[in-house]
C-alpha cells in the first residue's frame, strides 16, 4: 500500500510536458536558429541547478475511463536556479507551443514568477520568445467573446523594478505584451539577426500600408539604437553570458548591498598612457573608454547601452573589488554633449544605480547640451534637465573626475553641487559657463565693431582669456578641490571605493525606477 503509482504518474506527465510542442515544432525552432526554452535555461544557469515549478501544468486529454492520453504543456516554463552560485527566478516562453501566445498559456505561471522574485527577494531573468503570453485572435474565437484588456500581474512587473534585478532576453520575434515585458527591465538584450521586437508585427502593420519584414520593422539594429533594448548579442550564448555578467555586479535585491569580489588588480597601479591620452588641442577627440578601462579593475568594465545615446557612456565596473556605476562622456559624439537620447540613458542608468546602492564614478568631458534646431525640436533642454534632476536626486556616494570640458547647465551635472564635492580634475580640465570659443565674439561684440583692427583685437582677447581658463586659476580659488597627475587616478578611485563602501545603506529607495 504505497503511492508508487501516483509517483510514477508524476514522472510520466513531466515526460510529456518536457516534449514541449513536439518533435516537429522543436525542429522548426532549431531551423530558425533558436534554442528551445529548456535548452536556453540549461545554458543560462549553473549546471543542474534548475528546479522547475508548475511542470505538470498544461492542457490534458483523457479517454472515456478518465485515463490521461496526452498532456500538452503550458507555454511558460518557470523555476528557480542558480547563476554564479546565487539563486534566481527564471521564466521562459515556449515558442514551440502556439508561438508563446495567450491561447496556449496558463497566465498564472508568469504572474507567480514575478511575485516570487519580489517576495523572495530574488533576481528574475525572462527568456522572451513570441508574444510573451500576450493576445491571440484565436483565443477570441475559442472563447466566443472579447474582453477589456488587462495585463495580469503587471503590478508585480512594475514593483520589481524597485525591488530586484530584472533581466529580459528577447530571443525571437517579440510582440505586444512580450515586447512590453522586454523593455520593462533593468537590462535587456536582443540577438542580432534572430530577435525582433514590436508593438504589433508585420501582418498588422501591413494592413496600415507598410509592407515590411520583421527585421526592418523591429530588428536589433533598430531597438538597440533607439534605446528600447540595452544591448545586442551575436548569439543566444552571448546573451546568456551578458545576463550572467550583469547580475554579478548587483545584489539579489535592494535589501542587500552589492558584494565585493576578491581584488586581483594592484590598487596602486598607475597607467603611463594616461598622461598623454587627452590631446592638448581641444578640438581633437580621444577614446574615453580607454581611460575608464585603465583605472577600474582590469577587465571589469561592463558597458550598457553602447549603441544609443552615444555621447554618454554608461556601465558597471569594479574598483578594488567593489562594484560601481560608471558614467562618462564620449567626445566622439557631439563632443560629449548631452542630447535628448543620452539624457534618457543617463536618467535610467542613475535610477538603477540608486536602486541597487552602487556608488557612481563620473568621468566628465561635457561641453553642455547639444544645440541647434534639431536639438530644440527634440526638447533637449527638458530631457537634459530631467537628467540633471536624476544627478541631484541620487544619494549614493559620488566621485567625479573632470577629464576635460565641463560647461553650462549640463556641465553642472558633474555632481550634485549641494553635496560634498568628492572630485578632482586632470590638468586638461576646461570649464565655465560656456566655451570661450563660442562666447568671446558675442561678449566683446561692441569692442570688435569699433576696432580698426578687429582680427588683432580678437587675437589679443583670446590670448588673455586662454590665460584665465587655466585650471590652476580655479584651483587657487579652491573652486576645484584638486588637480592631479592623471596616472594617479586609479589609486584615488580605490580610496574613494573603500570610503564609499560603508556608506551604502540597504533598503528600498524613495522612488521606483520606470522603464
Amino acid at each position: 500500500m504505497t503511492w508508487q503509482n501516483e509517483v510514477d504518474e508524476i514522472a510520466r506527465r513531466k515526460a510529456m510536458t518536457a516534449q514541449m510542442g513536439g518533435p516537429e515544432k522543436v525542429e522548426r525552432q532549431h531551423a530558425q536558429g533558436k534554442l528551445t526554452v529548456r535548452e536556453r535555461i540549461a545554458r543560462l544557469v549553473d549546471e543542474g541547478s534548475f528546479s522547475e515549478i508548475g511542470g505538470l501544468s498544461g492542457k490534458a486529454v483523457y479517454d472515456r475511463d478518465g485515463n490521461l492520453v496526452t498532456l500538452s504543456p503550458a507555454n511558460t516554463v518557470l523555476g528557480r536556479a542558480r547563476i554564479g552560485g546565487r539563486t534566481v527566478v527564471v521564466q521562459g516562453d515556449d515558442f514551440t507551443v502556439r508561438g508563446g501566445a495567450a491561447d496556449a498559456a496558463i497566465w498564472q505561471k508568469q504572474v507567480i514568477a514575478e511575485q516570487m522574485a519580489r517576495e523572495l527577494r530574488l533576481p528574475i531573468v525572462r527568456l522572451i520568445d513570441g508574444t510573451g503570453g500576450g493576445g491571440s485572435v484565436k483565443s477570441l474565437d475559442v472563447d466566443g467573446r472579447t474582453y477589456v484588456p488587462a495585463n495580469p500581474g503587471w503590478d508585480h512587473v512594475v514593483a520589481n523594478l524597485a525591488a530586484v534585478p530584472v533581466v529580459s532576453l528577447a530571443l525571437g520575434p517579440v510582440a505586444g505584451l512580450g515586447a512590453a515585458r522586454a523593455v520593462t527591465s533593468h537590462y535587456s538584450v536582443m540577438v542580432a539577426g534572430v530577435s525582433s521586437l514590436f508593438a504589433a508585427g508585420p501582418p498588422v502593420v501591413r494592413r496600415l500600408g507598410e509592407d515590411v519584414d520583421k527585421e526592418t520593422l523591429g530588428g536589433s539594429k533598430i531597438h538597440t539604437r533607439n534605446g528600447s533594448i540595452d544591448d545586442e548579442a551575436a548569439s543566444e550564448d552571448e546573451a546568456f553570458e551578458r545576463a550572467r555578467r550583469f547580475l554579478s555586479y548587483l545584489p539579489s535585491s535592494v535589501h542587500e548591498l552589492p558584494a565585493r569580489t576578491e581584488p586581483t588588480d594592484d590598487p596602486a597601479r598607475r597607467d603611463g598612457k594616461l598622461i598623454s591620452i587627452v590631446p592638448r588641442d581641444r578640438r581633437k577627440v580621444y577614446k574615453m573608454r580607454q581611460i575608464v578601462e585603465a583605472v577600474v579593475d582590469l577587465g571589469s568594465f561592463f558597458e550598457i547601452g553602447k549603441y544609443n545615446g552615444r555621447s554618454a557612456i554608461t556601465g558597471l565596473a569594479r574598483i578594488d573589488g567593489w562594484p560601481v556605476a560608471i558614467l562618462a562622456n564620449d567626445p566622439y559624439f557631439y563632443g560629449g554633449g548631452w542630447t535628448a537620447d543620452s539624457s534618457h540613458k543617463v536618467i535610467r542608468f542613475l535610477d538603477m544605480a540608486e536602486a541597487f546602492h552602487l556608488p557612481v564614478v563620473n568621468f566628465v568631458d561635457n561641453p553642455g547640451f547639444v544645440v541647434g534646431t534639431a536639438a530644440e525640436a527634440a526638447a533637449t533642454i527638458r530631457h537634459g534637465s530631467r537628467a540633471l534632476a536624476a544627478v541631484y536626486q541620487a544619494s549614493v556616494p559620488w566621485c567625479s573626475v573632470l577629464v576635460r570640458k565641463c560647461f553650462g547647465v549640463a556641465g553642472a551635472a558633474n555632481a550634485n553641487a549641494t553635496r560634498l564635492h568628492y572630485r578632482f580634475a586632470w590638468p586638461s580640465g576646461d570649464w565655465g559657463s560656456l566655451p570661450m570659443e563660442g562666447g568671446i565674439e558675442a561678449a566683446f561684440k561692441s569692442d570688435l565693431e569699433k576696432s580698426d583692427d578687429p582680427a588683432a583685437l580678437l587675437a589679443d582677447i583670446e590670448r588673455r582669456m586662454n590665460l584665465v581658463r587655466s585650471p590652476f586659476r580655479t584651483a587657487e580659488a579652491f573652486l576645484i578641490e584638486d588637480i592631479v597627475d592623471p596616472r594617479d587616478t586609479r589609486p584615488l578611485l580605490v580610496e574613494f571605493a573603500n570610503l564609499a563602501a560603508p556608506l551604502r545603506t540597504p533598503g528600498p529607495v524613495a522612488f521606483g525606477l520606470r522603464p
